[in-house]
């Protein structure tokens, strides 16, 4: 079945399904302390969330897509990436994603 809608499998870090909300979010822990390949999987949120909508569209679910970063994104030269993750409607936490965020309790 997954083949008939995308081309190649994609596998999140995690993913939590909040029934409340009808959203599905999809989480990716990214951890770094050197430059390196993680700098370029951040600009791929859009079209990763977009990959994940085509697979849940039958159940009417909406689709979030977050990312959980250490403080090395908290670098300047990280600026234009993470301004680039909210104009395409994506996300991103620093450290931890918190309860209250996915709309539930803490």
């Amino acid at each position: 079945m997954i083949k008939k809608l995308l081309s190649k499998i994609l596998l999140p870090n995690d993913a939590l399904l909040v029934i409340v909300r009808e959203t599905l979010f999809i989480i990716e822990v990214k951890y770094q302390q050197v430059t390196g390949s993680v700098d370029e999987k951040l600009q791929t949120c859009d079209f990763r969330r977009k990959q994940y909508q085509k697979l849940l569209i039958t159940l009417e679910l909406k689709v979030e897509y977050v990312y959980v970063l250490n403080d090395w994104f908290k670098k300047p030269e990280y600026k234009d990436v993470l301004d680039y993750i909210n104009s395409v409607n994506c996300h991103y936490k620093f450290g931890k994603l918190p309860l209250a965020w996915l709309g539930l309790p803490e």
